[in-house]
């Protein structure tokens, strides 16, 4: 279930947001990462991944969000579960000023292995790139959020 803007920015205000990251590899051992378009974590590379709605199982959050995320919808059961994390963000989509809530995850990190015959086709809703990483690359960039980065340990 979506809710109206006032609504969620109480949400966010007082609440934790629940969601799946995709940590998405290649049989090469690339990583897949898209540069954010929006806050939190804006102009970084991340993982994809989106929050799980009200009234959503997990199952169906996992099938829409890879659907959405990745143009390939797949099965929670094809993905290992690497554990729960928490993201702590001083921002949130309503900005970075005084009047504006800071941002709280709990985070259902996944580990999606791709096929070699799968191809992806990512949309740019929420990133304006795609680029595969070598985790040694993921490691020693900067510009990837260490949120995405803590994954890596779990692989």
């Amino acid at each position: 279930m979506w809710i109206d803007t006032e609504t969620f920015k109480t949400v966010v205000s007082v609440t934790p947001l629940v969601s799946i990251d995709l940590v998405v590899e290649r049989a090469d051992s690339y990583i897949l990462l898209g540069q954010r378009t929006n806050r939190p974590a804006q102009g970084f590379w991340f993982v994809p991944g989106g929050r799980i709605l009200k009234s959503e199982t997990l199952d169906d959050a996992f099938r829409r969000l890879t659907q959405t995320e990745l143009g390939l919808a797949s099965e929670r059961k094809e993905a290992r579960l690497l554990g729960v994390y928490e993201h702590f963000y001083p921002d949130s989509m309503f900005g970075y000023d005084a009047g504006s809530p800071s941002t709280h995850y709990v985070v259902l990190g996944y580990h999606l292995r791709l096929d070699a015959c799968k191809d992806l086709e990512p949309p740019h809703q929420q990133h304006s790139a795609y680029r595969w990483w070598h985790p040694d690359e993921m490691r020693q960039e900067a510009r990837v959020h260490e949120n995405s980065r803590a994954y890596l340990a779990a692989l």
